[in-house]
C-alpha cells in the first residue's frame, strides 16, 4: 500500500498507517515524508515500512517487530525504547537514538549525534544492536546497560570517531569501535581492549547484515582491526545511590 505524506499532520499520517495495517497491509510505501513524527510507534507483527523523505522524531518507538527503511535521513529519538524489529537508515541520524532499547537492530549508513544508546539494555535472549557507519558525537552509550554498539568510521576524513564521555556511567554490553580512541574520550567506567577472535565472529555476523543493507564489502569492513569498551563494574555508582 502507499500513503502519500505530502502536507499531512503527522497526526492523520500515522493514522493511515495504522488503518492500513488493520485492514491487512503488511507493505508500506510512505512518499513524502518531511518531519511527521512518531511513525511507526508501538506496532508489531510482520510488516516493513518503507519512507521516502525525512522521518522527524521518534521513529519505531515502542516497535516490536516490524521493519523500517529510511531512504535518507532521521531526526531524534529513533528506536526509542524498541522491543524488537529492524531499522534502516540510509543516511545520517539525530540525538538519543536507541534510547532505552530493548531488542531489535538499528543500522544507520551516515554519522549520529549525542548519546547514542543511552540506558540500552538487554533482556535473557534479546540483544539490541546499533551499527553506525559514519562517526558518533558525544556520550556514546552513556549508562548502556546492554546490548552492542558497533561504530565503523567508514569515511575517514581527519574527524575523530566520537566524540567526549564515551561510555560515561556504562554498566553492561559492549562498544566496539573500528579504529582507535584516546583515553581522554572515554568515562572513567570504560576499559579498553582489542576484540579477540570471539569478538570477531560476533562483529561478522552482524555486519554481514549490514554490509548486504548497504551494498558494501564485509571483507573491506572487517579489514581494519577493532577494538572493544567495556564497563570496568557493573554497578559503578553502587556507593553512592545504595546502601
Amino acid at each position: 500500500m502507499e500513503i502519500n505524506a505530502k502536507n499531512l499532520y503527522y497526526r492523520t499520517l500515522n493514522e493511515q498507517v495504522h488503518q492500513a495495517i488493520g485492514q491487512g497491509a503488511r507493505d508500506i510505501f510512505l512518499r513524502n515524508v518531511n518531519g511527521q513524527r512518531y511513525i511507526g510507534d508501538g506496532i508489531r507483527g510482520n510488516i516493513k515500512i518503507k519512507i521516502e523523505g525525512v522521518p522527524g522524531n521518534d521513529l519505531a518507538a515502542f516497535m516490536d517487530g516490524p521493519t523500517i527503511v529510511t531512504q535518507s535521513n532521521a531526526q531524534d529519538a529513533v528506536a526509542n525504547t524498541m522491543n524488537a524489529g529492524k531499522i534502516v537508515i540510509h543516511g545520517d541520524a539525530g540525538d538519543v537514538l536507541g534510547y532505552g532499547m530493548r531488542g531489535g537492530k538499528l543500522f544507520i549508513r551516515g554519522d549520529v549525534g549525542y548519546r547514542v544508546g543511552i540506558h540500552m539494555k538487554s533482556f535473557k535472549k534479546q540483544i539490541p544492536v546499533i551499527i553506525i557507519g559514519g562517526k558518533a558525537r558525544d556520550f556514546l552509550g552513556e549508562y548502556q546497560a546492554g546490548g552492542i554498539i558497533i561504530l565503523l568510521g567508514l569515511e575517514r576524513d581527519g574527524r575523530p570517531l566520537a566524540g567526549n564521555y564515551i561510555g560515561t556511567g556504562m554498566h553492561g554490553g559492549v562498544i566496539y569501535v573500528r579504529g582507535k580512541v584516546d583515553l581522554f574520550q572515554l568515562g572513567k567506567e570504560v576499559s579498553i581492549s582489542p576484540a579477540d577472535g570471539t569478538d570477531e565472529e560476533r562483529l561478522r555476523l552482524y555486519l554481514k547484515e549490514y554490509c548486504e543493507d548497504f551494498s558494501l564489502s564485509l571483507n573491506e569492513v572487517m579489514g581494519q582491526k577493532f577494538i572493544k569498551l567495556l564497563p570496568t563494574h557493573l554497578r559503578p555508582y553502587g556507593k553512592i545511590y545504595a546502601y
